[in-house]
């Protein structure tokens, strides 16, 4: 299943790729101006993806692959769409020893995604996190928010089902 490709087509707006070009063009001829423009880019899409970076490297003539390189070094960007619910399973040291590799493994099966990738309808996206603060209810995941804790594999389907 490994793929480096969203699941998620791409889904701008006119309006989107006004404001970026927009802050483009107020931007590109500072020093340093890839990340303020980067972050506003996400901030304007949700996301990333390659159509993105791709309008960014035409509209400053930074090359795409410089442009790619920032955006997969830094964890603050995503390549991927976030989902309506966004699961996030804690992998810090207490979770993991308490089985939350297995947790996030049979998600990334069930929703037939990788970690950071977005189911094909936008529902679901995950992502993996490190201690979210309640280690006392190892192992556990977030969605939207919402902490779920002494999870188990076999919890797994019932908590999906709220969302479904």
């Amino acid at each position: 299943m490994a793929t480096n490709k969203s699941t998620v087509p791409f889904k701008g707006t006119e309006e989107q790729k006004q404001k970026l070009l927009q802050v483009i063009s107020e931007l590109k001829d500072e020093r340093g101006a890839l990340m303020p423009i980067l972050q506003k880019a996400q901030d304007i899409y949700g996301y990333l993806p390659i159509e993105v970076q791709t309008m960014i490297s035409d509209e400053t003539g930074i090359p795409l692959e410089k442009i790619y390189g920032v955006v997969t070094f830094y964890a603050q960007f995503s390549l991927y769409p976030k989902g309506k619910y966004a699961i996030s399973v804690c992998l810090g040291t207490a979770c993991y020893v308490k089985g939350s590799g297995d947790i996030y493994n049979k998600l990334c099966e069930k929703l037939g995604i990788e970690g950071g990738q977005c189911t094909p309808d936008g529902k679901f996206s995950l992502d993996a996190c490190r201690c979210i603060g309640a280690c006392g209810l190892a192992p556990v995941m977030t969605i939207n928010g919402e902490v779920y804790g002494k999870l188990t594999v076999d919890k797994l389907d019932e908590i999906l089902a709220k969302y479904e």
